[in-house]
């Protein structure tokens, strides 16, 4: 099953493999890559990871919806945004943006289309996400949305030769405004 979601800027779509090369230039971010692990910030990772995700509309039953952003006036690859569905009608969500891109609103655009689509397509009850302690913009992003933190686990994670913390933000579809 093929997913398409538009918003007044973006279209959220499934992914091909002609998106390795913009996905690549966003990852290859230093500033991107400050919240992830060696191994996440590879370029053999990036090939893996935009050759799973493009290969995902072929699933029989669909669990994993990760979709490139691009800007519809432009069809230009600017970002990540997906959902991925669990046991019990739980989610959990993400986002990327490249670098250009951030601070002009195109993130919670693109998060209130994936959690609507999740909440109304996908019959999902909670959706929540967990990001390193120290990702400010990813915290803001979770309360934009409406999340509320639901745990801090500590020293959870370690990479880059230090433990992180980990938070996590959830939000019920009955607190979702629509």
């Amino acid at each position: 099953m093929r997913i398409e979601l538009t918003t007044d800027r973006l279209l959220l779509r499934d992914y091909r493999p002609d998106d390795l090369a913009a996905f690549s230039a966003m990852s290859a971010d230093k500033k991107f890559q400050r919240f992830y692990s060696e191994q996440d910030c590879s370029e053999v990772h990036w090939h893996n990871l935009v050759n799973q995700f493009s290969q995902e509309h072929n699933q029989t039953k669909r669990s994993d919806f990760n979709l490139a952003i691009e800007m519809r006036d432009t069809g230009l690859f600017i970002g990540a945004v997906g959902i991925r569905i669990e046991a019990h009608q739980q989610a959990s969500v993400g986002c990327a943006l490249i670098r250009n891109q951030q601070h002009r609103a195109v993130a919670i655009e693109a998060m209130r289309a994936i959690a609507e689509f999740g909440f109304l397509q996908l019959d999902v009850h909670r959706v929540y996400a967990e990001t390193i302690a120290d990702n400010h913009a990813a915290i803001r992003l979770c309360r934009q949305l409406g999340m509320r933190k639901e745990a801090e686990f500590v020293e959870h994670r370690y990479f880059k030769d230090r433990w992180w913390n980990t938070v996590v933000f959830g939000l019920l579809k009955g607190q979702y405004k629509f």
